[in-house]
């Protein structure tokens, strides 16, 4: 299949990149500002925030606080995780125009994540879609362990078509597939596709891939030939995954803008601002970015500061 003429890029950074940072919280005007750099860079889907229990997820405590203080632009989209009814009330009063819910094509990921089996956070996600179609907010799904489970190993294509089929349905416009512990290989990546797009349609599901055995550039080269042309991504490599062993964190968004560029796909995005914001947020936490682009391109002097 030919590669996609366009893609849409959508960052994690502020939310699956941050939320499982350890050590003292990101300020909230630190957040504020990563997420405004990338909308400045080119950036127009940005998930910034998690509205769920800061007893779970100490980092994403002040959502609300960052989802009101952001600068908005117009024609960039800022979503947030809303788990349940009360997270998605939450993130409709701080103004949110698009939200996201999470299930898990493993029963044991889902038990030991959620504590509930899959059939069962199906059914939590209901009242979530009904109240959001009610006033207008979009839904994005995610599935988690697409390609592999800390609990359970290998996961069959076909568990994670019905997770995805069951989301797509249920109402959320388009489906995340994420590998989670980032295990997946190119030929288990593409498998995966071709099985879900026989339940959902392939231009309504997008790619997630953590990149802890360096394999997650390979892996989206391989889905993009499989059709798929939603990316998910996190400026330099921020996350991981607190139940994978070793678990780096998302394809960095510097690697995959240069996969992009050297396949003639454009994105409308400044490679050159990712990279520079990537430096700023990975000083601000401490530590270099992991993204390889970044590491031999560099960062430009000015944005130091």
């Amino acid at each position: 299949m030919a590669l996609p003429t366009s893609i849409k890029l959508f960052e994690m950074a502020p939310r699956d990149g941050l939320q499982n940072e350890p050590g003292t919280l990101v300020p909230t005007a630190t957040k504020i500002e990563l997420i405004e750099r990338l909308a400045n860079a080119g950036i127009r889907h940005i998930e910034a925030a998690s509205f769920v229990s800061p007893k779970w997820v100490p980092q994403m405590g002040d959502a609300a606080e960052v989802m009101r203080g952001i600068q908005r632009q117009h024609g960039v989209v800022y979503s947030a995780l809303t788990p349940n009814l009360k997270g998605l009330e939450g993130a409709l009063e701080a103004g949110v125009e698009e939200v996201a819910v999470f299930g898990a094509a493993s029963e044991a990921f889902s038990q030991k994540n959620i504590n509930c089996s899959i059939a069962e956070s199906l059914a939590r996600f209901e009242p979530v879609l009904s109240r959001a179609n009610e006033v207008g907010v979009r839904v994005r799904g995610y599935v988690s362990c697409v390609l592999g489970c800390p609990y359970e190993g290998d996961i069959a294509p076909h568990k994670v078509a019905d997770v995805a089929k069951a989301l797509y349905e249920m109402g959320c416009y388009e489906v995340s597939l994420g590998d989670t512990i980032g295990v997946g290989t190119p030929l288990a990546a593409k498998r995966m596709i071709e099985a879900t797009r026989q339940q959902v349609p392939i231009e309504k599901l997008a790619a997630h891939f953590h990149d802890t055995y360096g394999m997650a550039i390979a892996n989206l080269y391989a889905v993009l030939e499989e059709g798929v042309s939603v990316i998910d991504a996190a400026t330099a490599g921020l996350g991981g995954c607190p139940y994978a062993k070793g678990a780096s964190g998302n394809v960095a968004t510097e690697d995959v803008l240069y996969l992009l560029e050297g396949l003639g796909i454009d994105t409308g995005i400044d490679l050159q601002a990712v990279i520079d914001t990537g430096y700023w947020i990975t000083q601000q936490l401490g530590r270099k970015p992991s993204a390889k682009v970044a590491l031999a391109k560099g960062c430009a002097k000015s944005s130091k500061a």
